[in-house]
């Protein structure tokens, strides 16, 4: 299938080549045009406008940081809806707000395409190996065109709904983790004066009923953290992890409710960022609360 995907940051990058692995053809666009540099050398094709990839291909992925930068894909003078979109399927990935998601598969079926949303859960290593969680929304008919594509690049794949529904479920299902990390730094907070080691107060905790999976994978790191190790950048940063948490919380706020957890979590985010940790995997948090003065 020629497939183009707008977005090369690490889960678009990701994306695009484990498809290329499948033998698509593709095309790939990005703001910055290097991050498509690596990608190009191994076989895929450039576009030089997100318009020019919709010309040439049958389905179309966009997934990129938050609402702005979707507004830039799309709406720029020579974005996706500045295109014919006869017949091509559009499949947009981004963690954004309902009503977003809404607006532009109004303005894609207006333009003669299909559109799914389908946020995924799962950070680089997932997508790299097929195992992401896609949530979807949209008609069954459009699902069902995007479900073999999808298939190959999530472990599941759930039909959650009509548009916007996919953006629900994504943020209610990253509001545990994330609030989850600062109550692990708290945690480890009250447990500096035992003398344990990083590494062993970090394998109790993880055996235990108020671990969070996510601990599973990102444990170690955060032991070596603790440990005053670089742990590197993120491949879901804490930053990133703040723009969802306020996503939530404007979700919540349109809709009559309270997320108090939410609320507070956002704070320690918030100040991990303003310490410099910005970068950092979201796990990295509980290293910040932990060890701050």
């Amino acid at each position: 299938m020629r497939i183009g995907v707008c977005g090369m940051g690490k889960m678009g990058s990701t994306i695009a080549r484990r498809l290329m692995t499948f033998g698509h053809e593709l095309t790939v666009w990005n703001r910055d045009a290097a991050k498509t540099a690596a990608l190009v050398a191994d076989g895929a094709t450039a576009a030089a406008t997100p318009a020019d990839l919709a010309k040439g291909v049958e389905l179309v992925i966009t997934i990129v940081l938050d609402a702005a930068a979707l507004d830039t894909v799309y709406r720029a003078p020579n974005g996706l809806l500045s295109a014919d979109l006869t017949g091509k399927l559009i499949v947009d990935m981004s963690t954004v707000l309902p009503d977003v998601q809404q607006a532009l598969a109004a303005e894609v079926i207006q333009r003669g395409g299909d559109y799914v949303e389908c946020p995924v859960g799962g950070t680089v290593a997932p997508a790299r190996d097929g195992k992401l969680f896609g949530l979807a929304g949209g008609t069954e008919a459009a699902v069902a065109r995007a479900r073999p594509v999808l298939d190959q690049l999530c472990r599941r794949v759930e039909h959650v709904g009509a548009i916007g529904a996919g953006a629900r479920v994504k943020l209610a299902i990253n509001l545990p983790l994330l609030v989850y990390w600062q109550a692990l730094g708290e945690a480890l907070s009250l447990c500096k004066s035992t003398g344990l080691s990083p590494e062993k107060m970090i394998d109790i905790l993880a055996d235990t009923t108020g671990a969070a999976n996510g601990i599973k994978g990102r444990g170690p790191d955060i032991a070596r953290g603790l440990g005053g190790a670089d742990t590197g950048p993120g491949s879901f940063d804490i930053s990133g992890a703040r723009k969802d948490l306020e996503t939530m919380l404007a979700l919540a706020r349109a809709t009559g409710l309270d997320l108090p957890a939410a609320q507070a979590a956002l704070g320690g985010y918030e100040e991990a960022i303003a310490a410099g940790r910005g970068g950092k995997d979201s796990g990295q948090l509980a290293v910040h609360w932990a060890t701050r003065a």
